[in-house]
């Protein structure tokens, strides 16, 4: 089998992003594709280069996920994240994590057990068993710009207008604090191996103890070194149902859809018969990359050889040189 050239392609989630976030979420995700394939280009492990690009993201307030996250309607921060491994299978999953940093680590923790998915008063156990921190006092990943998200959506509800962070379904809402979005990231290295991590916090105004897609393996994140990886981003709750991230990978395995066609029709379809907006990132066992997303915005970026290239418009490309 030829070479494949290494790729690290990542998301810092789709919805209605306001115009004053654009900025930071592209230099955000341009950062995180840079270390990731820093990470990929110094150990040659794709688990590695996923989780680091994923962290990176989690540590910004731009993004929905680590420090940043959205709040539930009691004030709270609830985190969830997955990792497969395209070779194997292998998946980690955590959901309801609270004050810890790196939820996509934790999950990757996961891993090591018998399970696929922790959750609740389990997931934050084996946290304290395993050594992570848990920030004390609690609360310190809440910051004001999720705090005035959550007080618009509240206002949004006392005069019965749209409820944005639940239903997700257009850009003309008014909460544009009250965005939805996900980060995670797909990989491949020379020999076609691949992994994917999704991270998030969730949706604003959410109540306690719901979970999401992205932890669910199928919805959220999958990995197979025969067919590709996707990560996606966007309404949970229509994500879930529609399994978007196998329906891409099935478009490319059974139709020979290649990634991007794959991707723009697994996300335009799911739209069209669910309402809800979403997007994905894609990777195929090519190497062949594939970006699309229904909703308003949705930033990315992806290194491939010299150039980072990177957008989060609709119909957006922009490259420039790549420096480690």
């Amino acid at each position: 089998m030829p070479l494949i050239d290494p790729v690290v392609l990542v998301h810092g989630g789709a919805g209605d992003i306001p115009a004053e976030r654009v900025e930071g979420k592209l230099v955000g995700v341009k950062r995180a594709v840079r270390i990731g394939y820093e990470k990929l280009s110094t150990t040659g492990c794709v688990l590695d280069a996923v989780e680091e690009a994923v962290r990176s993201m989690e540590l910004d307030p731009f993004f929905n996920a680590g420090y940043g996250s959205v709040l539930t309607t009691e004030m709270e921060v609830e985190m969830e994240a997955s990792i497969m491994n395209g070779a194997t299978l292998q998946a980690g999953c955590c959901s309801l994590v609270k004050d810890i940093m790196h939820p996509v680590s934790l999950a990757r923790r996961v891993m090591k057990t018998p399970h696929n998915f922790l959750a609740g008063n389990g997931v934050m156990q084996f946290a304290k068993e395993e050594g992570f921190d848990i920030l004390s006092p609690p609360g310190q990943l809440v910051t004001d710009y999720a705090r005035e998200a959550l007080e618009e959506w509240k206002e949004g509800q006392r005069r019965g207008e749209i409820e944005f962070a639940r239903t997700e379904i257009g850009s003309s809402n008014k909460y544009n604090k009250a965005e939805v979005g996900t980060v995670g990231a797909v990989a491949i290295d020379a020999n076609g191996n691949i992994a994917v991590a999704t991270s998030t916090g969730g949706i604003t105004g959410k109540l306690p103890g719901r979970v999401g897609d992205t932890p669910l393996v199928g919805a959220g994140t999958y990995a197979d070194n025969r067919v590709g990886g996707v990560s996606t981003t966007g309404h949970g709750e229509t994500i879930m149902k529609y399994c978007l991230a196998h329906d891409i990978l099935k478009r490319i395995d059974f139709l020979g859809e290649n990634a991007q066609v794959a991707t723009e029709n697994a996300c335009k379809e799911m739209t069209e018969k669910l309402t809800g907006t979403a997007g994905a990132i894609t990777i195929d066992s090519h190497g062949q990359v594939g970006v699309s997303f229904t909703s308003q915005r949705m930033a990315w970026a992806y290194t491939k050889g010299s150039t980072v290239a990177y957008g989060i418009e609709q119909n957006q490309h922009l490259e420039e040189a790549l420096q480690i």
